[in-house]
């Protein structure tokens, strides 16, 4: 179940479950692109995507994650049309769907419904404002450290399909430097890494690695909606 809607009232939440319908979301599939309207809207009920921002030379850099915390594009409730990103998932899942217009009627109907969305986009803006901070200030070690914990909060058990192409992408450096810092969290004994797949194994330890670029933007979502794991309510 996605977080946000279970931690709706149970009138909102039957309201908008009602005009949901239940998606497929495999590896890669762009669920919003640069600058244009979206056709849909997406609470994930499972996977994570990737919200990446473009350059007009083609540089990516991402600059936030979504799992089942939360919905995307944020565009659809901010009511700006489009946003300057490209929004694909890492990771399969599941989740469900509305489009634009439809989830325009519902917050208009039920403005509770409207509030708690706006939580989660300032939730997220503050996750992509200490991505930046991270990015500037941590190093590769510590970013990657963080990114993981980002993603094991966003799925269930120890074990994730990244690919070190991928993580390289993610992380705007070349992927020897990403080979680099997997051997360090190995060596640490925080993660296990072999082709395609990274296992959490010391999470306690991993946090304590990462230290401050990790932990700040999830006690603010903490703050304005709940725990951002394990779907318990507030």
């Amino acid at each position: 179940m996605n977080y946000l809607i279970d931690r709706l009232s149970a009138a909102d939440r039957d309201h908008l479950m009602s005009f949901l319908e239940p998606v497929r979301l495999p590896k890669g599939m762009v669920l919003s692109r640069p600058n244009e309207s979206p056709s849909l809207v997406y609470f994930l009920s499972s996977g994570i995507a990737s919200v990446v921002v473009v350059s007009p030379e083609g540089h990516q850099a991402e600059t936030g994650v979504v799992g089942r915390e939360g919905f995307t594009p944020l565009s659809a409730v901010l009511k700006t049309g489009s946003l300057p990103f490209e929004i694909f998932m890492q990771v399969d899942g599941d989740g469900l769907a509305i489009s634009p217009e439809r989830l325009s009627a519902v917050l208009v109907a039920r403005p509770t419904i409207l509030a708690h969305l706006l939580r989660y986009s300032q939730a997220f803006f503050v996750q992509s404002a200490f991505t930046s901070l991270s990015n500037a200030k941590h190093t590769v070690e510590e970013r990657l450290a963080r990114w993981l914990l980002m993603c094991h909060d966003r799925v269930d058990g120890d074990r994730m399909s990244l690919t070190h192409e991928f993580i390289a992408l993610m992380l705007s450096v070349r992927r020897p430097s990403v080979t680099t810092a997997l051997h360090v969290l190995e060596g640490n004994r925080f993660i296990t890494s072999s082709r395609g797949l990274v296992t959490v194994r010391d999470r306690t330890a991993l946090e304590e690695f990462a230290s401050d670029s990790y932990g700040l933007s999830e006690r603010e979502y903490e703050r304005l909606l709940g725990p951002l794991t394990k779907g318990a309510r507030p």
